[in-house]
Protein backbone atom coordinates (compact mmCIF):
# COMPACT_ATOMS: atom_id res chain seq x y z
CA UNK A 1 0.00 0.00 0.00
CA UNK A 2 1.15 3.45 -0.68
CA UNK A 3 2.14 5.88 1.82
CA UNK A 4 -1.05 8.14 0.07
CA UNK A 5 -3.80 5.30 0.19
CA UNK A 6 -2.58 4.27 3.60
CA UNK A 7 -2.64 8.38 4.62
CA UNK A 8 -6.36 8.24 2.39
CA UNK A 9 -7.68 5.42 4.73
CA UNK A 10 -6.13 7.50 7.98
CA UNK A 11 -7.70 10.51 7.12
CA UNK A 12 -11.61 9.18 7.18
CA UNK A 13 -11.29 7.57 10.33
CA UNK A 14 -13.82 8.85 12.70
CA UNK A 15 -13.92 5.77 15.46
CA UNK A 16 -11.57 3.33 16.39
CA UNK A 17 -11.95 0.14 18.31
CA UNK A 18 -9.84 -1.51 20.11
CA UNK A 19 -8.81 -4.95 21.15
CA UNK A 20 -7.94 -5.35 24.79
CA UNK A 21 -5.16 -8.80 25.40
CA UNK A 22 -2.61 -8.19 22.85
CA UNK A 23 -3.50 -4.58 22.15
CA UNK A 24 -4.25 -2.25 25.14
CA UNK A 25 -2.08 -4.88 27.09
CA UNK A 26 0.81 -7.29 26.55
CA UNK A 27 -1.87 -10.46 25.77
CA UNK A 28 -0.45 -12.28 28.79
CA UNK A 29 -2.98 -13.36 31.17
CA UNK A 30 -2.04 -12.65 34.73
CA UNK A 31 -3.70 -14.84 37.87
CA UNK A 32 -3.49 -14.56 41.31
CA UNK A 33 -4.14 -18.05 43.76
CA UNK A 34 -7.08 -16.34 44.55
CA UNK A 35 -8.20 -16.48 40.57
CA UNK A 36 -8.14 -12.43 40.24
CA UNK A 37 -6.64 -11.91 36.68
CA UNK A 38 -4.83 -8.84 36.60
CA UNK A 39 -3.97 -6.57 33.48
CA UNK A 40 -0.91 -4.09 32.47
CA UNK A 41 -2.04 -1.36 30.95
CA UNK A 42 0.35 1.24 29.34
CA UNK A 43 -0.03 5.18 30.68
CA UNK A 44 1.38 6.75 27.49
CA UNK A 45 -0.47 4.69 25.32
CA UNK A 46 -3.50 5.80 28.16
CA UNK A 47 -2.37 9.96 27.55
CA UNK A 48 -2.82 9.12 23.94
CA UNK A 49 -6.64 7.87 23.62
CA UNK A 50 -7.36 11.07 25.68
CA UNK A 51 -5.34 13.19 22.27
CA UNK A 52 -7.22 11.35 20.28
CA UNK A 53 -10.29 11.69 21.73
CA UNK A 54 -10.15 14.87 22.22
CA UNK A 55 -8.91 15.90 18.55
CA UNK A 56 -12.72 14.59 17.24
CA UNK A 57 -12.11 10.22 16.82
CA UNK A 58 -14.54 8.54 18.80
CA UNK A 59 -13.14 5.25 20.80
CA UNK A 60 -14.59 2.09 21.85
CA UNK A 61 -13.23 -1.35 23.26
CA UNK A 62 -14.44 -4.39 21.46
CA UNK A 63 -13.10 -7.42 23.56
CA UNK A 64 -13.65 -11.11 23.63
CA UNK A 65 -13.04 -11.59 27.62
CA UNK A 66 -15.26 -10.08 30.25
CA UNK A 67 -12.61 -7.93 32.78
CA UNK A 68 -13.75 -5.58 35.80
CA UNK A 69 -10.48 -3.99 35.39
CA UNK A 70 -11.19 -3.46 31.30
CA UNK A 71 -14.29 -1.46 32.62
CA UNK A 72 -12.42 0.64 35.11
CA UNK A 73 -10.07 1.46 32.41
CA UNK A 74 -12.29 2.66 30.01
CA UNK A 75 -14.11 4.72 32.41
CA UNK A 76 -10.38 6.12 33.32
CA UNK A 77 -9.66 6.95 29.90
CA UNK A 78 -13.59 8.19 29.17
CA UNK A 79 -14.37 5.49 26.79
CA UNK A 80 -17.76 4.97 26.45
CA UNK A 81 -18.25 2.22 23.61
CA UNK A 82 -17.32 -0.67 25.53
CA UNK A 83 -18.03 -4.13 24.55
CA UNK A 84 -17.02 -6.99 26.57
CA UNK A 85 -17.22 -10.78 26.49
CA UNK A 86 -17.88 -10.65 22.70
CA UNK A 87 -17.53 -13.80 20.41
CA UNK A 88 -19.21 -11.72 17.20
CA UNK A 89 -16.74 -8.81 17.03
CA UNK A 90 -18.04 -7.42 13.50
CA UNK A 91 -21.58 -7.62 14.81
CA UNK A 92 -20.44 -5.22 17.92
CA UNK A 93 -18.96 -2.81 15.37
CA UNK A 94 -21.49 -2.88 13.05
CA UNK A 95 -24.22 -2.20 15.47
CA UNK A 96 -21.76 0.70 16.79
CA UNK A 97 -21.61 2.17 13.06
CA UNK A 98 -25.08 2.38 13.26
CA UNK A 99 -25.88 3.99 16.35
CA UNK A 100 -22.99 6.36 15.45
CA UNK A 101 -24.13 6.63 12.04
CA UNK A 102 -20.42 6.09 10.52
CA UNK A 103 -19.70 4.25 7.52
CA UNK A 104 -17.14 0.69 7.42
CA UNK A 105 -14.69 3.26 6.01
CA UNK A 106 -14.73 5.73 8.52
CA UNK A 107 -13.67 3.24 10.94
CA UNK A 108 -10.68 1.89 12.56
CA UNK A 109 -9.72 -1.19 14.31
CA UNK A 110 -6.69 -2.43 16.21
CA UNK A 111 -6.61 -5.89 16.58
CA UNK A 112 -4.04 -9.05 16.98
CA UNK A 113 -5.57 -12.41 16.48
CA UNK A 114 -7.83 -13.95 13.90
CA UNK A 115 -10.98 -13.51 15.82
CA UNK A 116 -10.09 -9.66 15.21
CA UNK A 117 -10.46 -10.21 11.22
CA UNK A 118 -14.25 -10.42 10.41
CA UNK A 119 -13.69 -6.51 11.63
CA UNK A 120 -10.73 -5.96 10.18
CA UNK A 121 -11.00 -6.65 6.52
CA UNK A 122 -14.07 -4.70 6.73
CA UNK A 123 -13.21 -1.28 7.97
CA UNK A 124 -11.70 1.64 6.60
CA UNK A 125 -8.62 1.31 8.64
CA UNK A 126 -6.96 -1.94 9.94
CA UNK A 127 -3.89 -2.11 12.53
CA UNK A 128 -2.29 -5.04 14.25
CA UNK A 129 1.21 -5.62 16.73
CA UNK A 130 4.33 -7.62 15.34
CA UNK A 131 3.71 -10.84 16.93
CA UNK A 132 0.29 -10.99 15.41
CA UNK A 133 0.08 -13.96 13.23
CA UNK A 134 1.48 -13.66 9.50
CA UNK A 135 -2.64 -14.25 8.72
CA UNK A 136 -3.18 -11.23 10.71
CA UNK A 137 -0.06 -9.03 9.97
CA UNK A 138 -1.13 -9.90 6.19
CA UNK A 139 -4.79 -8.23 6.77
CA UNK A 140 -3.70 -5.10 8.05
CA UNK A 141 -3.08 -2.06 6.75
CA UNK A 142 -0.76 -1.17 9.12
CA UNK A 143 1.72 -2.84 12.08
CA UNK A 144 3.28 -1.28 14.71
CA UNK A 145 6.92 -0.96 15.52
CA UNK A 146 5.88 -1.33 19.03
CA UNK A 147 4.23 -4.35 20.61
CA UNK A 148 0.53 -4.64 22.03
CA UNK A 149 0.36 -2.50 25.75
CA UNK A 150 3.98 -1.25 25.29
CA UNK A 151 3.35 1.69 22.86
CA UNK A 152 1.67 0.22 19.95
CA UNK A 153 -1.63 2.05 20.78
CA UNK A 154 0.05 5.80 21.32
CA UNK A 155 1.83 5.01 18.47
CA UNK A 156 -1.78 4.32 16.48
CA UNK A 157 -3.17 7.35 17.94
CA UNK A 158 -0.60 9.60 16.87
CA UNK A 159 -0.49 8.23 13.51
CA UNK A 160 -3.78 9.24 13.19
CA UNK A 161 -3.70 12.23 14.86
CA UNK A 162 -0.90 13.43 11.77
CA UNK A 163 -2.25 11.78 9.19
CA UNK A 164 -5.62 14.33 10.45
CA UNK A 165 -3.46 16.79 11.22
CA UNK A 166 -4.47 17.33 14.66
CA UNK A 167 -1.53 16.02 16.51
CA UNK A 168 0.60 19.97 17.06
CA UNK A 169 -2.88 21.21 18.45
CA UNK A 170 -3.11 18.06 20.96
CA UNK A 171 0.63 18.50 22.15
CA UNK A 172 0.54 22.42 22.20
CA UNK A 173 -0.80 22.61 25.60
CA UNK A 174 2.32 20.86 26.72
CA UNK A 175 4.94 22.72 24.17
CA UNK A 176 3.58 26.30 24.99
Amino acid sequence: MTTSNLTQRIQSTRLIAFDVDGIMTDGGLYLTDSGEEIKRFNSLDGHGLKMLKRSGVELAIITGRTSKLVEMRARNLGITHLYQGIEDKWSAMHDLLQKLELSPEAAAFMGDDVVDLPVMRRVGFAVTVPNSPQVVRDHAHYLTQRDGGNGAVRETCELIMTAQGTLEAQLAPYLS
